[in-house]
């Protein structure tokens, strides 16, 4: 028998392809998000009594419903604060008064901030240091997730992506840059990243593993890493693009992105002991799949 399962964020990158493969499976899932779409009901998460009317009937909830600081409304701090925390918080009062089997609250390692010198891999106690307001209130979205749970006794699992990238997605990303510019016979010209780190997850695996933070059992932890396993620089990834695209024109200098924070490796065993968590997609064959993507929506 399917779950009745309400999801946030619906319309966005991960929200998409979990719906599809939470209906894919036999799921009903009441979609909601800022904006109505075919099959997605228009539902601000301030709405806190649309919410509840509409998870009559649910028994779990996948909160991907969020701001995206780094890529959207940098410039309206206040607005990422009413969506990320408040937003938050009444998605886990909605799960607390209606009894919920459990909630998937999808945070970002943006929580972190910059990791500590000599850490690595990254374990997922380690102490929230965010450098943005949106981070900040991904660790704040935790926090109240740990405190409903503890206080309350919401049945709540917490996962950090880091950078989501692949088909579907249209906001600012390095990897869609230089795709884009390939494709369009521009040349790519960034002041950095030869030498910086990042790692990147493929959106299947992130909403791979949010489907597995839902049906796990007997979770040891309630916060799991999840990254695509792979820890490369930006020149690794224009190299990678090159391959791909044999006409990319690509000019990077070195030195670190201004605007993101310097990582270590996460670790993200707990994650693949607890949940069952194994990312299937190769970063050359995310990268592959995600020019075809951008090939075809041009």
């Amino acid at each position: 028998m399917g779950e009745t399962v309400l999801l946030t964020g619906a319309s966005g990158l991960i929200g998409r392809y979990v719906s599809r493969m939470l209906r894919e499976r036999g799921d009903t899932v009441i979609a909601v998000d800022r904006v109505a779409s075919a099959d997605v009901v228009a539902c601000d998460l301030s709405e806190i009594h649309r919410l509840h009317e509409l998870a009559a009937d649910a028994s779990a909830i996948m909160h991907c419903g969020a701001i995206s600081g780094p890529m959207v409304a940098r410039d309206n701090p206040y607005l990422i604060v009413q969506s990320n925390i408040v937003g938050t918080a009444n998605v886990l009062e909605l799960a607390r008064v209606k009894a919920m089997r459990r909630v998937v609250y999808c945070s970002s390692v943006s929580a972190c901030g910059n990791t500590p010198d000599g850490l690595d891999p990254v374990p997922e106690d380690v102490v929230l240091k965010p450098s943005s307001v949106y981070g900040s209130t991904k660790a704040a979205g935790e926090k109240l997730v740990d405190g409903y749970r503890l206080q309350h006794g919401v049945d709540a699992i917490s996962l950090r992506p880091s950078w989501v990238y692949g088909p579907g997605r249209t906001t600012d990303c390095a990897i869609r840059t230089m795709i884009t510019d390939a494709q369009a016979g521009r040349t790519t010209s960034f002041a950095f990243g030869r030498d910086f780190y990042r790692q990147y997850v493929h959106v299947q695996d992130v909403a791979e593993a949010i489907l597995l933070a839902l049906d796990a059992q007997h979770p040891n932890g309630r916060t799991y890493t999840i990254t695509g396993d792979s820890y490369v620089t930006l020149g690794d990834v224009a190299d990678i693009v090159r391959r791909l695209i044999p006409a990319a024109r690509i000019e990077m200098g070195d030195g670190r992105d201004p605007v993101d924070d310097v990582q270590a490796r996460f670790d993200i065993s707990a994650a693949r002991h607890d949940l069952g968590y194994r990312p299937s997609v190769a970063l050359e064959d995310g990268i592959r799949s995600y020019a075809e993507w951008l090939a075809d929506s041009r």
